[in-house]
């Protein structure tokens, strides 16, 4: 291995590792810090509904981006053929689960989502305000299960990493 693809490599491995961290650690401060702080300090479901809608419109495209490093480097893995930097089947299969999921969330649920949260608020009337929560409500519960089921896939990754470097 010459040195020049050996720093690649390590450049390589930190930019997945970093990827990886802000796919999993963006995730537990919105869960754990903003989400509770927002509707806690600002009060109003209107007013932090509509702040937290756009910061996961910031997380998604932080989260694009991870998917972008995350596939580049693996395909560069994968090309150059090292065995100690092979991509396994476990892994692949890993990344596409989190790059679907992403996908379908950032293209579809979460446009739909903010859509509907939008008619919610802009609605006058009480019974086609609550009709038009009740309908954001029965889409963003799935949603939300599909942010926690791609934070698992993403601790996963994180996990198959670590072992790997043990070796």
């Amino acid at each position: 291995m010459g040195r020049a693809w050996r720093w690649g490599a390590v450049l390589g491995l930190s930019l997945e590792l970093l990827a990886l961290g802000v796919w999993v650690g963006g995730l537990v401060v919105l869960i754990g810090a903003v989400i509770p702080a927002v509707f806690n300090t600002l009060g109003g479901q209107d007013s932090g509904g509509f702040l937290l809608t756009r910061t996961f419109e910031g997380y998604n495209r932080l989260v694009a981006a991870a998917f972008l490093i995350l596939v580049v480097v693996a395909g560069c893995r994968w090309r150059y053929g090292d065995a100690a930097l092979a991509v396994t089947k476990s892994e692949a299969m890993l990344l596409v689960c989190m790059g679907l999921i992403a996908a379908a969330i950032i293209f579809v649920l979460h446009p739909l989502a903010a859509t509907l949260q939008a008619e919610a608020f802009a609605a006058k009337d009480e019974q086609a305000r609550k009709a038009a929560f009740e309908a954001f409500f029965r889409l963003h519960m799935p949603v939300r299960s599909l942010y926690m089921v791609n934070l698992g896939l993403g601790m996963g990754l994180l996990v198959m990493k670590a072992k790997r470097s043990l070796r």
